[in-house]
């Protein structure tokens, strides 16, 4: 039987003790996922759940679309393909360089209908309201420390009967259960759609009941 090369096996020792000390981190302290881990982010097991998450969605051309910790773009970029050049996706995250790199993938992709915001969901910074017909949290609700007041926030920011879409994988650090996802939609008004599930993630659909 051949041996593995030392280099192969260094990277995958590396891979393993980075996301033991992550995890780690995570549960100590509020911590995103910082930039010179995104190739946690960029993988193709994540890009194949991203194209789920919007099909889930029922994104359409024309759609008003918020990302929420956008990261990378890894939803942001498809969704705007997605929706097109009569639609818009608000890319939001609290660190600079992942918006830097979202601008970045843009300018690659040509695509014009990308704005990226540098805010924090659940400080009050984020004010727009009746602006978005679908939203996406994808494996960032637990490093959101006010959790309550972001889903109110996004609450307020879909137009009536727009819908949510949360997404956890269970090998996220910030990992939320499924009943600590619905509690939470729920105390901030949003209506219980749908739910997709395996046994590494589950996606939640929620909808902005119609006349709030």
């Amino acid at each position: 039987m051949p041996s593995l090369p030392i280099s192969l096996i260094v990277f995958v020792v590396f891979i393993v003790v980075t996301g033991f000390l992550w995890r780690y981190l995570a549960r100590q302290i509020q911590m995103p996922c910082p930039v010179w881990l995104r190739f946690f982010l960029d993988n193709p097991i994540a890009a194949s759940l991203v194209d789920k998450q919007i099909e889930r969605a029922g994104l359409t051309s024309g759609m008003r679309v918020l990302d929420v910790g956008c990261g990378t773009g890894r939803i942001a970029i498809p969704a705007a393909m997605e929706v097109g050049s009569s639609g818009q996706v608000t890319a939001l995250d609290i660190q600079p360089k992942m918006l830097n790199i979202v601008a970045k993938r843009s300018e690659e992709r040509n695509l014009k209908n990308i704005r990226t915001v540098l805010v924090g969901m659940g400080e009050g910074a984020f004010g727009e309201k009746d602006a978005f017909d679908r939203a996406f949290l994808s494996t960032v609700l637990g490093e959101i420390p006010k959790r309550e007041k972001a889903l109110r926030e996004i609450f307020a920011a879909l137009t009536s009967g727009g819908v949510l879409s949360v997404t956890e994988a269970l090998i996220d650090p910030h990992y939320q259960s499924r009943r600590k996802v619905r509690r939470l939609a729920a105390a901030a008004g949003f209506a219980f759609m749908r739910e997709y599930r395996s046994f590494f993630y589950f996606t939640m659909n929620f909808a902005k009941p119609p006349g709030n």
